[in-house]
């Protein structure tokens, strides 16, 4: 299944091999709510390697994913537009230990932080970590923007 549907002017929906995917059960703890995000390169081909990464690695089972979201870049917006999307994962990592493993997926798929909102290879955000709320100078669960991003609030509706 592969189609493009156009939303408004400035949103559309893409409907890609995986995205949307409906997994397995999975006897991990966690039940997680990630947010997907590229504006670097083809974020489509990023997508699906990322998948597969997820899929061969043990700290997670991919339970759900949504389609892919094509919209505009917010805070500095001179950048390409995003590609988004959702992906539902279980765990049995804690919090933090889960934000330390994505932090270095992000870095395996060429993530560079130059500056808050800079456009990226890929951007993963933590929405919900199971029923906990959490809150340190590097976390915060759930995430503080979501319910006011487009980019969430749409692929998560679709799931």
């Amino acid at each position: 299944m592969r189609k493009e549907i156009k939303v408004n002017g400035e949103l559309k929906l893409f409907y890609k091999k995986f995205y949307p995917f409906n997994g397995k059960n999975s006897k991990k703890r966690y039940l997680v709510t990630l947010g997907l995000g590229c504006n670097i390169g083809d974020c489509f081909k990023r997508f699906e390697k990322l998948f597969f990464y997820f899929k061969k690695h043990n700290f997670v089972d991919i339970i759900k994913t949504a389609p892919i979201l094509k919209n505009p870049p917010f805070g500095f917006k001179e950048q390409n537009d995003f590609y988004n999307t959702i992906m539902l994962l279980k765990t049995d990592l804690p919090p933090i230990e889960f934000l330390r493993f994505l932090l270095k997926v992000e870095k395996r798929f060429g993530r560079k932080r130059v500056f808050k909102n800079a456009p990226r290879t890929l951007d993963l955000d933590i929405i919900f970590f199971d029923k906990i709320k959490y809150k340190t100078k590097n976390l915060k669960i759930p995430h503080p923007e979501f319910k006011k991003r487009v980019s969430v609030t749409l692929p998560l509706a679709l799931l």
